[in-house]
């Protein structure tokens, strides 16, 4: 190991002198790489239907091409898939990143160029491991391996030619070279198995016993690996099992409120917690700051941005902002061109930006995750940091958690539905929601109103539902591991419902 430590104490000044130079000239980097990506799809389908070739300014670009959401391009992106070529990207792509984002029914297949996987998702990887290295000049990184939670990879073959889809990790890890699977575990025919209760079962047997000095992955499963760990050794603490462990990378989903149950297991003296931003459709974010849990926007890896804000959305022709004209503590949906071939595209995603100088964001929600019943606007951002008020106050600890909307009744106001798995429940169940409820009063606006002497929302509803009962819907549905969670809001009632069915048809069966 103390060759590849070599290497990267050589590589990794070079990489914080360029990520200061995107921190120190932003809007440089982005007109670079906007240039760039539409002069190199000129020539594709795409770029002819909308003169890529004659564009020399976003507002042109921003005229001519339509903001659009993955509907817009499933067309285009089935030809891709079923073997057509310069549709969207003028290079090769036989490689997709499965994705729902959600629990719903249909995946998401997002185009992984071989660009996107270098100048994107790679690099945000080595500045990722380049930043935590030169805020941690005493890390022992490069001592261990780095544990990574893969998903499932399905190879089928088109016109004679092999074409893979799967989640990101599992493409991210497929794709790896051969010397890079010196400093990771588990192996990839592990990282890659498909079904996920075997999967975590081989991955503790076979790492149990590895030197292992961090790890990778969406918090939530990456929990069931620990506590699977737990249970198989008979420890108490991971640092029993992995000494050396000293780093998580995570994200995926919001990190607060699963806090609690890592410090459970892990001293938090002893763990550094390090959240990326990066999803199917490309690396965006890193965790720059020790303690400030903004993301450093990531801006020189092949993505232009642009932001609108989500009262824009549902009109013909959104007004968007550039990097250069957006509002520190304003919620933006985040629109994507990149270089896979997407182009002004909606990733369902809304940010807040909390630094302009450097550009450092938060994720607030996403654009269709929301409870809006009465007005009330409640956004995911509201949610967690207000179940972390509450489980704060009342000492109680969740797992997973779902929300949404009760409306009206000839004989009851609209309420918001909450159902909660905890790890360790509130003694006062009571207290706890109103403590939940004075924390949204506090963090949104509208919900005070709309909550004022229960006149249009009444108190929420808690529902304490049994350990295990998300994994068991989502297992249900398929949904198991890799890149999916749990949604956390929604403005409709068909996670709950479909959650309340299932503990109906439990108790029915004992």
């Amino acid at each position: 190991m103390s060759v590849f430590s070599s290497i990267y104490n050589w590589f990794v000044p070079k990489r914080i002198h360029r990520i200061h130079h995107s921190m120190n000239h932003p809007h440089d980097v982005q007109q670079k790489w906007f240039h760039t990506l539409i002069a190199t799809a000129a020539q594709t389908e795409w770029g002819k239907r909308y003169g890529y070739s004659s564009i020399k300014h976003h507002s042109e670009f921003a005229e001519r091409v339509p903001v659009s959401d993955y509907e817009s391009f499933k067309t285009h992106i089935a030809r891709v898939r079923n073997g057509e070529q310069n549709v969207l990207w003028p290079s090769r792509i036989n490689w997709f990143a499965r994705s729902s984002g959600t629990t719903g029914d249909k995946s998401k297949f997002i185009p992984v160029s071989q660009e996107s996987l270098k100048e994107c998702h790679y690099k945000g990887g080595i500045d990722l491991v380049a930043l935590y290295c030169h805020q941690h000049p005493e890390s022992r990184f490069f001592n261990g391996k780095g544990l990574i939670m893969g998903g499932s990879l399905h190879v089928s073959n088109v016109n004679n030619l092999p074409y893979y889809e799967g989640d990101l990790s599992a493409v991210l890890i497929r794709n790896l070279p051969f010397y890079a699977d010196l400093l990771r575990v588990p192996s990839r025919s592990v990282a890659l198995m498909g079904e996920w209760e075997s999967k975590i079962q081989k991955i503790a047997e076979t790492t149990v016993h590895k030197k292992v000095t961090s790890l990778s992955g969406v918090p939530s499963w990456t929990l069931l690996l620990l506590k699977r760990m737990l249970e198989m050794t008979g420890k108490s603490s991971i640092h029993e099992v992995w000494p050396d462990l000293e780093v998580f990378f995570h994200g995926g989903v919001n990190f607060l409120p699963y806090k609690a149950q890592f410090d459970k297991i892990i001293p938090p003296a002893q763990m550094n917690y390090v959240e990326t931003y990066n999803a199917s459709e490309g690396f965006f974010g890193i965790q720059d700051l020790p303690g400030n849990d903004s993301m450093l926007l990531m801006l020189d890896y092949g993505i232009f941005y642009e932001f609108c804000t989500p009262d824009q959305l549902d009109q013909e022709h959104p007004k968007v902002k550039t990097l250069d004209e957006v509002v520190p503590g304003e919620n933006y949906a985040m629109l994507i061109s990149t270089n896979a071939g997407l182009w002004r595209y909606l990733i369902g995603d809304t940010i807040i930006f909390t630094s302009v100088n450097p550009y450092r964001i938060q994720i607030s929600g996403r654009t269709k995750s929301f409870i809006n019943a009465v007005g009330e606007e409640l956004i995911v951002d509201n949610a967690e940091k207000a179940i972390s008020i509450a489980c704060q106050r009342s000492h109680a600890v969740i797992n997973e958690y779902t929300a949404a909307p009760v409306f009206f009744s000839d004989s009851e106001n609209a309420a918001h539905e909450w159902l909660i798995e905890f790890d360790r429940p509130p003694d006062d169940m009571k207290e706890f929601c109103n403590q939940f409820d004075e924390a949204l009063k506090s963090l949104n606006s509208d919900y005070e109103a709309k909550r004022h002497q229960d006149m249009v929302l009444r108190l929420p509803i808690i529902r304490t539902v049994p350990p295990g009962t998300f994994y068991r819907w989502m297992k249900q549905k398929g949904k198991l591991g890799g890149q999916h969670k749990v949604p956390r809001l929604a403005n409709n009632r068909q996670f709950v419902e479909e959650i309340l069915r299932i503990l109906e048809e439990k108790a029915s069966a004992s």
